[in-house]
């Protein structure tokens, strides 16, 4: 007997409502995976066979989660088979005894993959196709592409393949505000690339679902087998299905029409990547008939922090109601600060993560900075390691792994030291300046036979003798490249900013990283990225010579980078972007950079994707348990410069009697016991 007594009464309403269509609208924070697998376990309790029940969710890791809770509540014997476990059975195949009976939890193309190895012989491929990764679809695009005359710039690959995705899967949203070039040239790949694939008995991804998509189409009989089978399906995170992913649940369950969808319209983030809203709002259109249950009781946060969510998310008109609530006390109220820069809000930020760590015992584990770009991580990253703060980056790169800027730490080592051969060999041909892989195979070889540097090699005649003429200049251009561009290293006055400013320039690496990004504005941000680090360099050391004066800077940074590496294991900080945060909850949440044009993205005005915005700012604020802090600054960096910054408007749809000025907190008095509190944390901590 499943015991549903720990549900509140809306969750159980949705646990033991399992006939007909029924879409639950799961707040933040409300117990969703828990009602799901409860759900699952109900059904099964009620009768219906475990291989009749299609679970079907977006990661494996969740439907994961999802099997082992089910095999935990699920009763191993009794009407309608045994205990789930990990794997459902093939479609058309032969039913299995009661006994063995499992449940399908799976991804969507998980469940494609089934229908396809049983079926896709219909479609003229064989049962044993094979699906491409990411560099096998590349590798094809760049043979179609090699192929095909075209005018203008190159058009990167990868910049194909992902709008190539996008036309594919239906988004047509998402596909609306491609490069003309980009746009022009998947036209002329989509049909080639689908036939290479098919000659090669080949599927990527997205044909897992449209070619499940066109057998349901095609073969009639092969999709009243899987109505058959799939008797009862079930949709986690329905808000983020695409336009194939809603075809291919409306198909499995037009007739029988047992449906459940679980989701949160107001955590819809994925419009950009083809996630279609309107699959939740309209879902009416396709099941008049549906039942909606509301989960509102929130478990996760205070009610203060509850109340700004619901106040800022009701700005968004076309949304279904419900407002989040918790049992849980008041709470802190949100403290907001403005800094002068980013710099200055990093530093204040490391000092209060460290602050609450060392006098307020709160772990670095339980606090999480929030931020809505990737590049808003530079300053992050820097402040964090000068104070020796461990820190994990989630749903981005880290600043100091991007590639231009190890190019560029590899280039200001070089110049500090030609014979360091491992940053040579990284930038010998970034750009590419005629030292191919082979010729720097030939200088590596002779390297080793003189046991010298590949500098030095480079300079020594007799390996050059052995090298193509064109090569042989390439060496010797690289080579007096690097003794110019050093010389002014070894002078009393240069500004190092302006010093490599030039030189980067000068080889052509900001053209290099434009070229190489499918889209301009990847580029450009690469070059901010950039240029964000040059500025630094004038910042660096108080010694009087340049040459050393760098050679601190590289210093500082291989130590930071030692120490960040050597912390203990699963204690700091996570660094988030806001579109990897959803599903996940701390107790201590810092947003920072809430700026016009941050968020709001200045991109989302001409896009008209104003409203998915202030809900990446919703599911930010439904992150924190227990305190949320708010920053911005009036002045954020771009190219070395300062330019101003405006607070972002959602700050103003947020309650002023929920929101505390940092400055304001700091004049109240400390409670006698929370003062002798932290009194007696600082002496532990100092002894």
């Amino acid at each position: 007997m499943v015991d549903l007594n720990s549900l509140n009464p809306e969750q159980r309403l949705a646990v033991e409502t399992i006939h007909g269509p029924v879409l639950i609208l799961a707040g933040a924070g409300t117990g969703k995976t828990r009602v799901i697998t409860y759900r699952i376990a109900r059904l099964i309790e009620r009768g219906i066979s475990p291989q009749n029940i299609l679970g079907v969710t977006f990661t494996n890791k969740a439907a994961r989660e999802m099997q082992e809770r089910v095999a935990k509540l699920a009763p191993r014997s009794g009407k309608g088979g045994s205990r789930p476990a990990v794997k459902g059975q093939e479609p058309g195949g032969e039913t299995q005894a009661s006994a063995s009976a499992r449940p399908t939890v799976c991804t969507f193309h998980s469940f494609c993959v089934r229908v396809l190895r049983r079926y896709i012989d219909r479609l003229g491929y064989k049962r044993n196709f094979v699906i491409y990764s990411e560099s096998d679809q590349l590798g094809a695009i760049k043979k179609i592409q090699s192929q095909i005359v075209a005018k203008g710039p190159k058009i990167d690959p990868a910049a194909v393949l992902s709008l190539l995705s996008r036309y594919r899967n239906g988004g047509t949203r998402a596909a609306a505000f491609a490069d003309p070039g980009v746009a022009a040239m998947a036209e002329q790949v989509r049909s080639r690339y689908e036939s290479a694939l098919h000659a090669c008995n080949a599927v990527d991804f997205d044909d897992l679902i449209l070619l499940t998509l066109r057998l349901f189409a095609e073969h009639p009989g092969v999709l009243e087998e899987c109505r058959a089978r799939y008797r009862y399906v079930m949709v986690d995170e329905y808000q983020d299905t695409n336009a194939a992913q809603f075809q291919l649940v409306h198909a499995l369950a037009r007739e029988h029409r047992n449906l459940c969808v679980v989701g949160d319209d107001d955590q819809s983030i994925y419009g950009w990547r083809g996630a279609e809203i309107a699959n939740l709002l309209d879902l009416e259109k396709h099941f008049p008939e549906v039942k909606v249950i509301k989960l509102e009781q929130n478990y996760r946060s205070t009610s203060t922090i509850l109340t700004a969510a619901n106040s800022l998310i009701k700005n968004n008109v076309r949304r279904r109601a419900k407002q989040l609530w918790s049992a849980k006390e008041q709470g802190a109220k949100i403290a907001v600060r403005a800094f002068e820069s980013d710099e200055a809000e990093a530093r204040a930020l490391a000092e209060e993560i460290e602050f609450a760590r060392q006098i307020q015992r709160i772990p670095w584990s339980d606090q999480a900075v929030l931020f809505r770009t990737n590049g808003q991580s530079r300053a992050l990253e820097t402040a964090l390691r000068q104070v020796d703060i461990r820190y994990h980056l989630i749903g981005g790169q880290s600043y100091f792994d991007r590639r231009e800027i190890k190019d560029f730490l590899a280039y200001l080592k070089l110049l500090v030291n030609p014979h360091d051969d491992a940053s040579l060999l990284r930038v010998a041909n970034v750009p590419p300046r005629g030292l191919s892989e082979a010729t720097m195979e030939r200088l590596l070889a002779a390297s080793h036979d003189q046991k010298s540097s590949v500098y030095t090699a480079m300079l020594n005649s007799a390996a050059k003798s052995t090298l193509p003429p064109r090569a042989q200049e390439s060496v010797a251009g690289f080579a007096a490249w690097i003794e110019r561009t050093r010389a002014p290293l070894s002078g009393q006055k240069l500004s190092l900013a302006n010093w490599a400013e030039r030189w980067v320039n000068e080889i052509g690496y900001f053209d290099d990283l434009r070229r190489s990004e499918k889209d301009p504005e990847a580029g450009e941000s690469r070059i901010r990225n950039l240029r964000d680090l040059i500025a630094t360099l004038n910042g660096s050391g108080g010694a009087e010579l340049p040459i050393e004066r760098l050679q601190t800077f590289l210093e500082d940074l291989t130590l930071d980078t030692e120490r960040e590496e050597k912390g203990p294991e699963g204690e700091a900080v996570t660094l988030i972007t806001m579109h990897s945060c959803k599903g996940l909850e701390f107790p201590h949440v810092y947003i920072v950079g809430l700026e016009d044009g941050l968020l709001p993205h200045a991109r989302s005005k001409e896009e008209g994707t104003l409203d998915e915005e202030r809900r990446l700012f919703y599911v930010a604020i439904t992150r924190a348990m227990r305190t949320l802090r708010l920053s911005y600054c009036t002045g954020r960096k771009k190219y070395g410069q300062s330019l101003p910054c405006y607070p972002s408007p959602f700050l103003k749809e947020l309650p002023n009697h929920l929101l505390e000025l940092a400055d304001e907190r700091g004049k109240k008095p400390v409670p006698i016991e929370s003062g002798k509190m932290m009194f007696a944390n600082l002496r532990a901590a100092l002894g």
